[in-house]
């Protein structure tokens, strides 16, 4: 059952979208796509299986369209962006695997979760399969910077997800604690993305760090309204069931604000349901009311506005243009998701 919180209104535009985004890297993500699907063919017929479960299920498919918009953005004529367009979904999609096993999920894209159809078994070991073809990928692209940026993000998204789990029902994470844990396992696989486009690019230096700080910022933004929604969205926008978060004793950040700025009473109910796992029906509904009490909610579409101003300015350098100005329409989009 869904609890629809509405946040305050100081969005300028909640319709903003991403289709002059999707529009400008078509033809791209159709090659994108195709290599998605030559990539995930397999002798072993429960890989493709497996794979195209979830790659299938309707993602948006943003991280690589990213990766294409920042080559676009950079001038890259080759056909390099591509391949590593989809390593970054597999990446992806990897992660996305092994976290439903880790967070014993149920429910992913709004299908049903991988683990519960194939195991948890068979899960991980796609994962795994998915993350050494996107490998191989990067190889062959021929880019030793990019390779490097990219296994990179492989190591720092794992050391997110492992900080996540030495953080997972400890009501006593701190903002900055919970932030790092984003960082790493949400926002850098979006750094990564936007900064190889330039790279392959041959672009300066400052137009790299620009496109990162770009896909770093707006990485955490993303994370932050995902957060939000997961207590004050519905089923058919998160893709999963609302309150998930919260069923599987997750800190997030309307959890750590409410925790902080809560009183003792309701201190000790974040640490029956999160710690303790003890959970009746009637508790999300009572944790949500505590989140509208310390504006806990939009407080974190606040931050999330914040990390978004700071992904716009970073593009400041690059001249204006219709890509430049459709990854400034995915900052938008990002955002207004929480409304």
């Amino acid at each position: 059952m869904g609890v629809v919180v509405p946040f305050e209104d100081k969005h300028p535009d909640k319709h903003a979208s991403i289709k002059r985004l999707v529009s400008l890297v078509a033809s791209d993500m159709e090659r994108v796509n195709a290599m998605i699907l030559s990539r995930t063919g397999s002798e072993v017929t429960m890989i493709p299986e497996v794979a195209n479960h979830l790659i299938s299920s309707g993602g948006k498919r943003l991280r690589p369209m990213l990766t294409l918009a920042t080559a676009g953005l950079s001038g890259y004529e080759g056909d390099g962006h591509v391949k590593l367009a989809a390593s970054v979904e597999f990446m992806h999609t990897a992660t996305l695997l092994h976290d439903d096993v880790v967070d014993e999920s149920d429910m992913r894209r709004g299908k049903i979760a991988a683990r519960i159809k194939w195991g948890n078994e068979a899960s991980v070991l796609v994962g795994d399969f998915l993350l050494g073809q996107a490998f191989r990928m990067m190889v062959e692209v021929g880019s030793l910077r990019a390779l490097d940026i990219l296994s990179a993000a492989a190591t720092v998204i794992a050391e997110g997800e492992v900080m996540q789990l030495a953080a997972a029902k400890n009501t006593e994470t701190t903002e900055d604690e919970y932030l790092a844990v984003i960082r790493g396992k949400t926002a850098e696989l979006f750094a990564a993305a936007c900064e190889v486009g330039p790279v392959i690019a041959n672009r300066p230096k400052a137009e790299q760090a620009a496109c990162r700080s770009y896909g770093m910022n707006l990485g955490i933004a993303f994370q932050l309204v995902d957060d939000a929604l997961d207590y004050g969205g519905k089923a058919a926008t998160l893709g999963k069931n609302v309150g998930d978060d919260f069923r599987e004793g997750k800190i997030t950040l309307p959890v750590v604000l409410s925790f902080r700025r809560g009183t003792d009473e309701e201190r000790a109910f974040w640490k029956r349901v999160l710690e303790q796992g003890d959970i009746t029906d009637a508790d999300l509904e009572q944790a949500i009311a505590i989140m509208r009490r310390h504006r806990a909610l939009e407080d974190t579409v606040e931050r999330a506005r914040h990390y978004g101003a700071m992904a716009r300015d970073a593009l400041a350098l690059f001249p204006k243009s219709p890509m430049k100005q459709a990854l400034l329409d995915a900052v938008d989009f990002c955002i207004a998701r929480a409304y």
